[in-house]
């Protein structure tokens, strides 16, 4: 059993929009296949996976340090004890090798977005649901067969007016979320909260709206909209300052009643750790942390982070892994987290979830396919299959 190839394409994401701090219309982002010699049905086992959104295709480092060290390795050294199935954490391990400390992110995306690949091949070898693999794994298990999922928009567009808002918040809500996010900070402190005011105005009992500002706020500009934003209960107000900026985030979280999230942005355990430890984060006030697997070495590292958190007393319900596809779905699922995250339409042929996914009253069902499922999303599987035959 080994590992043939593993290959690497970059992608646009041919999107017009923008938050507060970036448009995405030069995003590009790698799509993974991880080719083995096992067969099912009459063909080879291909992992797929992709490095999620808003960060730009890697597959320059993938294919100078980290797909040759997977390939070079001995075949045995990757699998698990039994020697039926690869073992993920071997896989991380040796493309880990020779890697300094720190600066994470400079690697931590390519090798996360090989190594969930990986898990896609060890389920379909192993005929499980990745969320059911992972549940067995590492959440006592505990399988899900559905996932609380709030859905994202509110993105600035030219000529956009905040009844043009309203009207796609509604479609969100007419379409079975309970739960919605947009984004603030692309307009003045006042244009912005009057929008805010739009969105709940059309929230039905029990509906909840959370913000994001995508780090775009200095300490003044962070300050103005936790005073602006407080009066409206929302579920939390996103990334407020640099992502890195503990002491800001801290005195923030100090001058704001309101859950915060924060976490898409850091790559590794001991940056997460920073933040619980120093960001003035509280559990008890809802607080929640969105680390995006995929892109912070993947899930084998994941779960280390979540042992780390679990030390620290932050319960898995507040973790909602950032990225709003098949492959944040399925984790927020396997590890019995608080939910996902949706951007429907948005990111092309990459964000969603399998083309016959059913929501219901904010939850997702689950597929049984095999693997994390991209099999159920015929666009985007057109375009891992091409890569792997």
């Amino acid at each position: 059993m080994r590992v043939t190839d593993i290959r690497e394409t970059a992608v646009p994401l041919n999107s017009t929009l923008a938050n507060s701090s970036i448009d995405f219309s030069e995003m590009t982002t790698s799509v993974v296949a991880v080719i083995t010699d096992v067969k099912r049905d009459g063909k080879p086992v291909v992992g797929f996976a992709f490095n999620s959104t808003g960060r730009y295709a890697c597959g320059a480092q993938m294919r100078a340090r980290f797909i040759p060290r997977v390939l070079k390795a001995d075949p045995r050294s990757l699998l698990n004890e039994a020697g039926d199935n690869f073992a993920p954490e071997k896989i991380l391990a040796a493309m880990m090798q020779n890697e300094k400390s720190g600066g994470h992110s400079e690697r931590s995306i390519g090798i996360g977005t090989i190594e969930v690949a990986v898990w896609d091949a060890v389920a379909k070898i192993a005929g499980l649901p990745l969320h059911v693999l992972l549940a067995e794994r590492f959440n006592g298990g505990k399988v899900a067969e559905k996932v609380f999922c709030y859905v994202g928009g509110g993105w600035y567009a030219p000529g956009k007016t905040t009844k043009d808002l309203q009207d796609e918040m509604q479609r969100h809500l007419d379409a079975g979320y309970t739960m919605v996010k947009m984004k603030v900070g692309g307009m003045k402190l006042a244009d912005d909260l009057n929008r805010v005011e739009a969105v709940k105005s059309i929230l039905p009992d029990g509906g909840k709206l959370a913000v994001d500002a995508n780090s775009k706020f200095g300490r003044a500009e962070a300050l103005a909209y936790a005073r602006g934003l407080q009066p409206f209960g929302l579920r939390w107000f996103e990334e407020p300052c640099d992502p890195l900026d503990f002491a800001l985030l801290a005195e923030i979280a100090d001058s704001y009643d309101a859950p915060l999230s924060t976490g898409e942005n850091l790559f590794s355990t001991q940056d997460v750790e920073n933040l619980v430890r120093f960001g003035g984060l509280r559990a008890q006030r809802g607080d929640v942390i969105q680390v995006d697997p995929p892109q912070a070495y993947g899930i084998v590292q994941y779960a280390r982070t979540l042992d780390m958190l679990a030390r620290q007393q932050w319960p898995r319900r507040l973790l909602f892994p950032h990225g709003g596809n098949q492959m944040s779905l399925v984790i927020a699922a396997g590890f019995g987290l608080g939910g996902a995250e949706s951007y429907p339409g948005v990111f092309g042929d990459f964000g969603g979830f399998a083309d016959d996914a059913a929501l219901h009253d904010g939850y997702l069902t689950l597929s049984d396919r095999p693997g994390i499922g991209f099999e159920g999303q015929a666009r985007l599987y057109r375009i891992m299959s091409e890569l792997a035959a």
